[in-house]
């Protein structure tokens, strides 16, 4: 009654991995199917039109980009 070590390792390894990919692809599985419960349930708020920046005329646009150029030279200087 001979035993080889190797073969009955590999067994085990099988079955273990085996058994951690089980888990991980029903993880994944439940995971999609309450982001999809939640997101129905409670849908993200839309944002506005004037909230938005891509919507901002070019005169905001000159004071955000001269706000973050001094904050960017105030930040290298110390």
């Amino acid at each position: 009654m001979e035993t080889n070590l190797v073969i009955e390792g590999m067994k085990f390894m099988l079955l273990g991995m085996g058994t951690v990919f089980s888990f991980l692809i029903i993880m994944i599985l439940c995971m999609n199917a309450m982001s999809k419960i939640v997101h129905k349930f409670f849908p993200e708020p839309q944002a506005s039109a004037d909230v938005n920046t891509t919507s901002a005329p070019a005169q905001d646009k000159k004071k955000i980009v001269a706000a973050i150029t001094a904050a960017i030279k105030y930040h290298r200087e110390g």
